[in-house]
């Protein structure tokens, strides 16, 4: 189960990072983070824009709703998810994971 914590302005996803991959996808499950790969190198935040583009359009969210809250140098990374509780988050990743 991937792990989705309450924040105050919504929810804090974690994900687990898979830079300089073939393709920008959501690969799964890692670990209990949801496992994104993009094909953009960890250099200069590019593979860090690259996972808060992908996450955001594979949920279909907003640009303001997907934030990165944390891990900037690390493969685990912590997403805030603006305006979705952890249940609705949690239903909506089992939707689109399923």
């Amino acid at each position: 189960m991937i792990a989705v914590t309450a924040h105050a302005e919504g929810s804090l996803l974690a994900a687990r990072a898979q830079p300089g991959a073939r393709k920008n996808a959501v690969v799964g499950e890692h670990g209990g983070a949801l496992k994104v790969a993009v094909t953009a190198p960890p250099e200069d935040g590019r593979a860090n824009e690259a996972l808060t583009h992908v996450i955001r359009k594979w949920l279909d969210l907003n640009r303001s709703q997907v934030k990165l809250a944390g891990g900037q140098r690390s493969r685990d990374k912590q997403f805030l998810i603006r305006g979705l509780t952890p249940g609705e988050l949690q239903a909506l990743l089992a939707k689109k994971l399923a």
